[in-house]
């Protein structure tokens, strides 16, 4: 094996630290920088990184010289950021994260991507766990981690020649880029873009795919399943794999897996019609690498979860719980909200967007999407938009997300954490459910344990 020297730029991203990990693992010579660091922030993530001996250096261009073989960038990182200059002038090659992440999948036997706009990295977290605990020797990528296991969680080096499994991302359009042995596609929703524009890209990926599953509850996967003979999944009559929904919540999901001719119980520690879904998927992908249906039944039953997916950060003396949540598109919004409130009759939510961009993206779908959403008596307040540095157009403002609701919903406005934690200490009640929600902010979970502290 040749060995290479790569540098990570971005490398506290949650898909960006784990393919750092693992290409260290394999042999190579392995540098990072993120903004992040500079800033102090992330410190558990650096700490981790250094431990498994990767270099870390400031984001200030100095660490890309010539003795990098290959830059590999998060999609997160600006196109003329000192780095990404330093290593046009220096002629490197760079490629961004989902390109190696790919060649790690399309090499690896079997390789297999999930792809879908929603549910992904818990699927992956799912399948890591069941590789994992049954000893299966896997390469496992997953961008969130184990709930109670800190970073890296849903991260396993596995040998090259043996099965990898990883998330397959459509926001930056490097989808078609996958050739899986076993690709999933969950779902299609809009999502970083209209469907308009992410239908050619899982076009691409569905015919990439040498065996195909699709979620047969989503019309757009569903489609695709028909035109590339794929086998299905889902609570449709007519999927191949049909799943029986028992129960739903307040505090796991049970239902009854069909598929070639056994039944398998599915109740998971989770709630949530979604997170059923999940194990559904994850579930067809385990029996399809070879793993016993009763050691991913049991297995299932045990899995921990994956962290900040309706993740229960505690419960308070007066019964409020509080659910710390990585929602930040419709559809995830949507089943983070119904999640909670299957399991509460009362629902106090908080929604920061991830990004001026994303804000204005979302803006028409909320204002529609809220107020059928929220039942009478449920709360719902916007967080100021969460900025994460770099040259952006702050033309809009949560102020104006909340303005945009009806009066009557009286929805709540936060400059910041401090006030979004006073706005839900003013609203919540015993027996409520708080959930907080969000992503790319790293001190979203710090909010939600201040709020569980101060309630």
């Amino acid at each position: 094996m040749t060995v290479l020297r790569y540098h990570f730029s971005g490398i506290a991203g949650a898909g960006m630290g784990p393919l750092a990990c693992l290409m260290r693992a394999r042999g190579h010579v392995v540098q990072g920088s993120d903004r992040a660091f500079d800033q102090g922030k992330k410190q558990d993530i650096a700490a981790q990184l250094r431990r498994v001996g990767i270099e870390l250096a400031p984001q200030d261009g100095t660490a890309v010289t010539a003795a990098i073989n290959r830059l590999v960038y998060s999609a997160a990182v600006e196109a003329d950021t000192p780095e990404l200059r330093a290593a046009r002038a220096l002629g490197l090659d760079c490629l961004p994260r989902p390109q190696l992440l790919a060649e790690v999948v399309n090499t690896a036997a079997p390789g297999v991507a999930i792809a879908g706009t929603s549910g992904k990295s818990t699927i992956v977290g799912m399948l890591g766990w069941l590789l994992r605990e049954g000893r299966v020797k896997a390469t496992v990528l997953g961008g969130a981690d184990f709930v109670g296991e800190g970073t890296g969680g849903c991260f396993v080096a596995g040998p090259a020649e043996g099965p990898a499994v990883a998330e397959a991302c459509e926001s930056d359009g490097t989808l078609v880029g996958y050739h899986p042995a076993i690709g999933v596609i969950h779902n299609v929703s809009r999502d970083h873009d209209e469907l308009s524009a992410l239908r050619p890209q899982f076009t691409a990926f569905a015919r990439n795919c040498g065996r195909l599953l699709v979620g047969a509850d989503c019309p757009e996967a569903a489609a695709l399943g028909r035109r590339f003979k794929a086998a299905t999944y889902g609570v449709s009559q007519d999927a191949d794999a049909r799943l029986r929904v028992t129960s739903v919540g307040p505090r796991r999901a049970r239902g009854v897996l069909r598929y070639g001719g056994h039944d398998l119980t599915l109740d998971i520690p989770q709630p949530g019609l979604h997170n059923l879904e999940n194990a559904t998927a994850a579930a067809m992908v385990a029996l399809e690498i070879g793993l016993d249906a009763d050691l991913v039944v049991g297995l299932l039953s045990r899995f921990p979860g994956v962290a900040r997916r309706f993740e229960l950060v505690g419960t308070t003396a007066r019964d409020i719980h509080v659910v710390d949540d990585y929602a930040h598109n419709g559809e995830k919004i949507r089943a983070a909200i119904t999640t909670a409130q299957a399991g509460s009759a009362r629902v106090v939510a908080v929604f920061q967007p991830h990004g001026f961009g994303p804000a204005r993206f979302l803006r028409g779908e909320l204002r529609a999407m809220i107020p059928t959403l929220l039942r009478p008596q449920d709360r719902f307040c916007y967080a100021e938009i969460f900025y994460a540095g770099g040259t952006v157009a702050k033309d809009i403002s949560s102020r104006m997300l909340a303005d945009d609701l009806p009066a009557a919903l009286n929805c709540g406005y936060a400059r910041g954490h401090e006030a979004a934690r006073q706005w839900v200490v003013s609203e919540a009640r015993p027996g409520d459910t708080v959930l907080i929600m969000g992503a790319r902010d790293p001190d979203l979970p710090r909010l939600a344990r201040a709020v569980l502290s101060s309630l």
